[in-house]
């Protein structure tokens, strides 16, 4: 009889899981689940204690589902990835583990651990890899150069073509197992600070009805409505994504559901939501086709010497929501209180922190990361340098968000602004974007800080920044 082993990593779900389904394709075969965690490894990538809180109640969910199915997952902790394979080698030792499954991870440390297990396992031990987190396999959508895409459009235009060629099926959930003598021991608590986080549930049931519920009720108006940050018309789905607890096949099945050929229709809802999965399959196929991108190294090479200036003290503004500029703030105490942001308010605070305050793009970039429970490197990587004008694709360096037209434009009312900054409550709609002015043309006293920096002004520094970067390359 076979032992084969299941290694849980960013894919803590039963249903659609081709490395589970694989793995229990032989009916006599033993499976066994194993999940390791690295809190040293987290903490040296600014995991947040969101996410980390996430990943630990989602186990417990997740044990449960796979013990239904006479499955055991086993829970271990190693301090790093090194340390985590020599766990494995042992495990197979103990439990005499025939074949290894995985869904494959693409950030340049976990495909380093990756390799490095094949290198310590017995040769007789088979590894099995999975594409169990994308539409597609990375380094497969290639221009006529047969190269990865720089530009989004034509990068989505080629996956379409090939996607709707080969549409996937979705895996099914593998039948129960003979039992096994293996016992699941307890899912421990981390050593990880704790911290609640919002939105995201770890019952699997109730995270497909939200998506349910979102193909169902929202994808029609979301084209109109996604980027008002005061209507709840954002799926929410973006954590089950990043960890795995939904597949992007399974969003596609319930979104196919409700718009049959929906991609022949780009200007609806649908297409539009779909849109969204393809940007982070291009940012996930980025990071495999150019691995500095996961060392904190810009994709335009000039950019690396912008002269930042670092500020401290405006970087703490920023971090805390107290910038002067009520959208900035009010998304930065979303941001710190729930754990989540919303995207289009991601793009305007990236954009202030670099293009007003001048502070470098990878500060942000960590901090998001420390924040967000649905923190994923290539997509937070991706959005952060798109802003930054440094990366693939990204936004040109001379076009600079206006904060204050910004929140007029997509929260004119000021609705998101006063539930996240309660002291500009009373402020009036026509100055809700900018209370100074309504204060002093009333002699009124509000409990908020003047802007930090003037926007104009910063502006032309920021254009020189940049300006100067690229005349000396």
């Amino acid at each position: 009889m076979k032992t084969n082993l299941v290694w849980f990593r960013n894919d803590l779900r039963v249903l659609d899981n081709p490395a589970l389904s694989k793995a229990c394709e032989d009916k006599d075969a033993s499976v066994i689940g194993l999940y390791i965690a690295t809190p040293q490894q987290w903490r040296a990538h600014d995991m947040s204690a969101r996410q980390v809180c996430f990943i630990h109640d989602r186990l417990i969910e997740l044990q449960k589902e796979l013990a239904a199915l006479n499955i055991p997952l086993l829970f271990q902790t190693s301090d790093n990835f090194t340390d985590s394979i020599d766990e494995i080698v042992q495990l197979c030792k103990k439990h005499a583990v025939d074949q290894i499954f995985y869904n494959n991870q693409y950030e340049y440390n976990e495909r380093k651990r990756d390799r490095l297990l094949k290198d310590k396992l017995d040769s007789d031990i088979k590894c099995f890899e999975f594409d169990g987190n994308l539409f597609s396999t990375p380094l497969t959508v290639l221009n006529g150069q047969q190269q990865m895409y720089k530009v989004f459009t034509p990068f989505r235009n080629a996956f379409l073509d090939l996607f709707i060629q080969n549409i996937p099926n979705i895996h099914s959930k593998p039948e129960p197992r003979k039992k096994l003598t293996i016992k699941a021991n307890k899912i421990a608590a981390l050593d990880y600070p704790k911290e609640d986080y919002d939105f995201f549930v770890p019952d699997i049931q109730k995270a497909l009805e939200k998506l349910e519920e979102f193909c169902a009720e929202k994808v029609e108006d979301y084209t109109e409505k996604r980027d008002i940050p005061s209507l709840d018309y954002t799926s929410h789905l973006s954590a089950y994504l990043a960890l795995g607890v939904i597949s992007v096949r399974q969003c596609f099945q319930y979104l196919v559901q409700e718009y049959p050929d929906f991609w022949e229709k780009q200007k609806s809802g649908a297409f539009t939501w779909f849109n969204e999965l393809i940007w982070r399959e291009f940012y996930q196929h980025l990071i495999v086709a150019h691995p500095y991108l996961c060392k904190h190294k810009p994709f335009i090479d000039w950019t690396d010497r912008i002269k930042w200036k670092n500020n401290p003290d405006h970087f703490e503004q920023w971090k805390t929501g107290n910038t002067g500029y009520p959208i900035i703030d009010a998304a930065m105490r979303q941001l710190n209180q729930t754990g989540w942001m919303h995207n289009r308010l991601r793009m305007i605070t990236a954009s202030f922190l670099v293009k007003d305050l001048l502070i470098d793009w990878r500060w942000g970039e960590r901090y998001f990361m420390s924040q967000l429970t649905d923190g994923d490197l290539a997509a937070n990587n991706g959005g952060w340098q798109w802003a930054a004008s440094t990366g693939t694709d990204s936004t040109p360096y001379f076009r600079i968000f206006n904060p204050t037209t910004q929140g007029q434009r997509f929260d004119p009312k000021g609705d998101f602004i006063r539930q996240w900054i309660p002291e500009l409550a009373k402020v009036p709609d026509k100055f809700i974007h900018e209370p100074h002015i309504w204060a002093e043309k009333n002699g009124k006293l509000i409990d908020y800080p003047q802007p930090v920096v003037i926007h104009d002004i910063a502006r032309k520094e920021t254009l020189e920044a940049f300006e100067a970067a690229k005349k000396s390359a």
